[in-house]
């Protein structure tokens, strides 16, 4: 099996997700993903006829997200023609395996020259209406809710911290870190090797720093925040009339779930987009290109539906045993924070060293644009062992219906 090697990785700042509010809310997502693509093409001289695919990650592929938006932002980037692109769903995920498969795509001899990524424009999507009424991941489909019951995640996450003995106080506590690290990575330029300045077409700046952060957050501000997803259970879901507590119970009818989750301790709602370039070493050394890293292992799995978020562990352990490492060989981690439980959790039951994971904060404190955020924390991730000289970073996240894609990247 061939090497496939990371050339480079460049990402957007994060926009607050709300229309008219967030600095890169005007943008069509389609136009956000091609001002990345423009970016990464002009920095490493992509000769843009020879990329073998384009693989992109979005969630929400509906309205100005749909008609694969991929495919789109690569035309708009004034890309070749002859440069392909795929449009894919993962959910969280996405941005992940957008990357293992553009990998796996280099790592089969297949194709030589491949481009990852992801776009979410969430102040677009939290405009759209939902004409079905269906507020599941199950898409209205009796029969499968019959099978496997899919509350929302934020009602997930308040599960599994019941399950699991996590307290509000515990929860709290990592998000304040969140927010102290992200700080941290900002003031001390962390995360500028990546992110570039996100320009209008009139040549005006749209956005150049993080937008979302909160840096004044303490566990006295966090304590003063109402828990939100106990107000969601008792919600009709669809036209059924049923509700998530009906969910809940069919799996779990005598859990009396301790609601700790908030605005302050879940990831927050942003836009953004994210390019990973991979190649193989044959195209990289006729390019002149000093690759950055080489992709150790990728994995994928998946697990149970209704508490849905609890696969990064298991994903983790699988791509450790693929690679033929233990986390001791691991210098450091990424889990993205789609809740502070998912982290919390994934600390501690892999016995990791909290200084290891997240290092520059994460979704709590940055934002979590769906689509993009695996390829933007691959990127972050880079980055770190460069600036620290360490040598390896596992990546992993959460999905929606209870998957987690992981990769280990290896510093070359």
């Amino acid at each position: 099996m061939a090497d496939a090697y990371i050339i480079d990785a460049v990402r957007t700042p994060r926009g607050i997700g709300k229309a008219g509010k967030g600095s890169l809310s005007h943008f069509h997502p389609g136009r956000l993903l091609a001002k990345v693509l423009e970016q990464v093409q002009s920095r490493n001289d992509l000769n843009t006829e020879e990329i073998d695919d384009v693989v992109i990650g979005c969630s929400s592929q509906v309205g100005y997200q749909g008609a694969c938006v991929g495919r789109m932002g690569v035309l708009d980037a004034g890309w070749s023609t002859k440069a392909s692109a795929v449009t894919l769903d993962r959910f969280c995920g996405s941005g992940i395996t957008s990357v293992n498969l553009a990998a796996a795509n280099v790592m089969s001899g297949m194709d030589d020259l491949c481009v990852a990524g992801g776009v979410e424009m969430m102040s677009y999507t939290a405009t759209l209406s939902n004409p079905t009424n269906n507020r599941t991941v199950d898409g209205g489909n009796l029969h499968l809710r019959d099978q496997h019951p899919q509350p929302h995640q934020g009602i997930c996450a308040d599960m599994i911290a019941t399950l699991e003995g996590f307290s509000r106080e515990d929860v709290d506590a990592l998000a304040v870190e969140s927010q102290k690290r992200a700080k941290h990575a900002i003031d001390n330029g962390h995360f500028d090797k990546s992110l570039f300045a996100v320009m209008n077409d009139d040549g005006t700046v749209a956005l150049d720093r993080e937008e979302f952060p909160r840096p004044g957050t303490t566990m006295e501000t966090l304590a003063e925040l109402k828990t939100v997803f106990d107000q969601f259970m008792g919600v009709p879901i669809d036209d059924t009339g049923e509700t998530f507590d009906h969910l809940v119970k069919r799996k779990y009818p005598d859990l009396k779930i301790n609601h700790v989750h908030h605005a302050g301790n879940s990831s927050g709602v942003v836009d953004g987009a994210a390019a990973i370039v991979l190649s193989s070493k044959a195209y990289a050394d006729g390019m002149g290109w000093k690759p950055r890293a080489r992709i150790k292992a990728i994995a994928t799995v998946g697990g149970d539906p209704t508490l849905m978020l609890n696969e990064p562990v298991p994903a983790a352990k699988k791509v450790l045993a693929r690679a033929g490492m233990t986390t001791d060989d691991i210098d450091l981690f990424e889990v993205n924070e789609a809740f502070s439980v998912v982290a919390a959790k994934f600390i501690r039951d892999l016995a990791l060293d909290p200084e290891k994971v997240n290092v520059n904060g994460g979704a709590m404190a940055l934002g979590h644009p769906i689509g993009a955020t695996g390829s933007i924390l691959i990127g972050t991730a880079l980055d770190e062992l460069e600036r620290r000289d360490l040598n390896t970073a596992l990546i992993t996240m959460c999905t929606g219906g209870g998957m987690a894609p992981a990769i280990i990247i290896e510093r070359v």
